[in-house]
């Protein structure tokens, strides 16, 4: 049965790389990050979750998804096609994050860091999650709970 995931977490923890290591072969991918030249972001990226969910594909948003109202209409989504919702919630260091964005490629400038540090909230079973778990980058690797 397909299923949407979403990953929150600040820029930087790790949420791309643990994508390409565990989701990537088994989930169609959409990430905002893949659509910077497109106006309303979000209804675009809605609307890939609706067409590879309605293709009976599981999807993994790769966002930050910091707060319950910006993660609403993807769990609506969810629900319109009767699949699970599975957060993954990556617990990380604001200082780490900051480090690990100055050595990428494309740091994201640091005032989007502290936004998203500022509204960042775990994502919870009241939202409709049916599995929530929790994502350490560590420097071995990844290490998960279920929260």
């Amino acid at each position: 049965m397909p299923e949407l995931v979403l990953l929150v977490g600040l820029q930087a923890s790790g949420k791309s790389s643990y994508v390409r290591a565990f989701l990537a072969a088994t989930h169609v991918v959409v990430s905002k990050d893949l659509m910077p030249n497109v106006r309303r972001r979000d209804l675009r990226q809605q609307r890939q979750v609706r067409e590879a969910l309605a293709a009976g594909h599981s999807v993994v948003v790769d966002n930050t998804n910091p707060t319950p109202e910006l993660r609403a209409p993807l769990l609506q989504i969810a629900r319109e096609f009767g699949v699970p919702v599975r957060a993954i919630w990556f617990e990380s260091i604001y200082d780490d994050c900051v480090a690990r964005n100055q050595n990428r490629s494309a740091p994201v400038p640091l005032v989007g860091l502290r936004t998203v540090a500022r509204d960042l909230r775990p994502p919870t079973r009241e939202e409709g999650f049916a599995i929530i778990t929790g994502v350490r980058l560590l420097e071995s690797g990844f290490e998960e709970a279920l929260l």
